[in-house]
């Protein structure tokens, strides 16, 4: 983490857009990746230099709704049959059934509501698409909730970025509290598995 913001810090304010742009591109593609993570460190650094929460959300949304139509593409121009086969999750999860009952039943507003949802949300863009959704529909919804939710990341962290000595005060005096909690819970979890381990032991000995 210390890393990633020493290096985020060190790129130009231009730079470090393009990068938060493609972090929230590649995630439509790639959904592991912790794009809110790194989006949110962008905010906290631009609050430390020449960079804006404005400039940091619209980079945001840029890479975020250009990488959620390549995806509704893709399942426009293949089809769902395609999307479950070449994405073995995507079936697993049923979060494409999920989508498309929420769909049926919400419209445009469930299109919407299913990009808040973990699970879900990774694939609304190419299932839309799949499901023959009209494209300004579709992305009028996603950049509804992208722009809501990131919007909201972007201003705590960049808050966070511009008050950034009291955050790290605040985290240096709950270190402690923080060592403590830890230390019991890891005492508590060998006990407990203290206590299973002897208690097999006795019913394999009966």
């Amino acid at each position: 983490m210390l890393q990633a913001l020493d290096w985020l810090s060190s790129l130009p304010v231009a730079l470090l857009y393009l990068v938060i742009g493609a972090a929230a591109l590649v995630e439509n593609i790639f959904p592991p990746l912790p794009a809110d993570t790194a989006i949110a460190l962008g905010a906290f650094v631009a609050a430390r230099g020449p960079g804006t929460a404005l400039g940091v959300w619209s980079a945001t949304m840029v890479g975020n709704i250009g990488g959620a139509m390549l995806m509704y593409y893709v399942g426009y121009r293949f089809g769902l049959p395609w999307l479950e086969k070449k994405i073995p999750a995507l079936h697993a999860a049923s979060g494409a059934d999920q989508f498309q009952k929420r769909y049926q039943r919400f419209g445009i507003p469930g299109l919407a509501l299913s990009r808040f949802l973990p699970g879900v949300r990774a694939v609304v863009p190419p299932v839309a698409g799949a499901m023959r959704i009209g494209a300004v529909r579709a992305l009028l919804a996603m950049a509804l909730a992208s722009g809501v939710w990131y919007g909201v990341v972007c201003v705590l962290a960049f808050r966070a970025g511009a008050n950034a000595e009291v955050v790290l005060a605040a985290i240096s005096r709950s270190q402690r509290t923080v060592g403590i909690v830890a230390a019991s819970t890891v005492a508590i979890g060998l006990g407990v598995w203290w206590l299973r381990r002897r208690r097999n032991g006795g019913n394999d000995a009966k």
